[in-house]
């Protein structure tokens, strides 16, 4: 199952690329230090560090979604399949291979991409999955009902439904504080994500604040969403 914070980030992704033209609506690039530093605390299980990297490389998604996007494909699919590529990249990335970061979360990015545009070809070379094969008996077999489909490429297909069920989980689920803090973390009222930095002086709290709500308004959604899914 695609987790919340993937969700979070694919809807953000999904509404910086589509308020901007141009890649200024992103988050800023973290510095070759700030970089460092984060990479270091995420390889040591620091979830905010994850996070930041993730969010700070998002406008690495829009980039190659624009080189590959074209008036036969759903741009909302290319950004969820691309920012599920570049969570796979920070998540999976080594410094002491010699790549930099942003190189090789482009790679995984296209990688992904690539993938579904294969299988999209795939499929359209293939017998319509609505043709029925007919068994002794007569009755229809349906050839959808005689194979399984990955578990990856479902959830790719019901991210966007997912997003908008936890979004009304967001109201529903957590305490006004905890609403207000990931609304503005991950952009759900239209407007792009904010920094933790940036919702603390928003709010009127310090960073640090803003980070523990952040991570027990994550968990009660996880939980939340959890149990929807049962």
């Amino acid at each position: 199952m695609i987790s919340v914070l993937t969700l979070l980030f694919l809807g953000g992704a999904k509404l910086a690329l589509r308020l901007g033209e141009n890649l200024s609506s992103f988050p800023r690039v973290l510095s070759a230090e700030e970089e460092k530093d984060c990479i270091q605390r995420h390889l040591k299980g620091d979830g905010d560090a994850r996070n930041t990297l993730i969010e700070r490389n998002l406008r690495l998604v829009a980039h190659i979604v624009k080189k590959y996007y074209t008036p036969n494909t759903d741009q909302s699919d290319l950004i969820s399949i691309g920012t599920i590529g570049l969570i796979k990249g920070i998540d999976t990335y080594k410094p002491d291979k010699g790549v930099k970061l942003a190189t090789y979360a482009s790679r995984c990015v296209e990688n992904e991409i690539l993938m579904h545009f294969r299988s999209q070809k795939r499929t359209q070379n293939e017998v319509s999955l609505s043709e029925s094969f007919e068994g002794g008996d007569g009755d229809g077999l349906s050839l959808i009902e005689t194979i399984s489909v990955p578990d990856d490429m479902l959830e790719q297909l019901s991210a966007s439904e997912n997003y908008k069920r936890l979004r009304k989980l967001v109201g529903v689920c957590l305490h006004e504080r905890e609403a207000e803090i990931i609304t503005l973390r991950y952009g759900l009222l239209n407007q792009i994500p904010k920094t933790q930095r940036e919702v603390a002086a928003v709010c009127g709290i310090s960073r640090s604040y803003v980070s523990r709500i952040e991570k027990r308004a994550l968990k009660k959604l996880e939980e939340a969403f959890a149990d929807r899914e049962r």
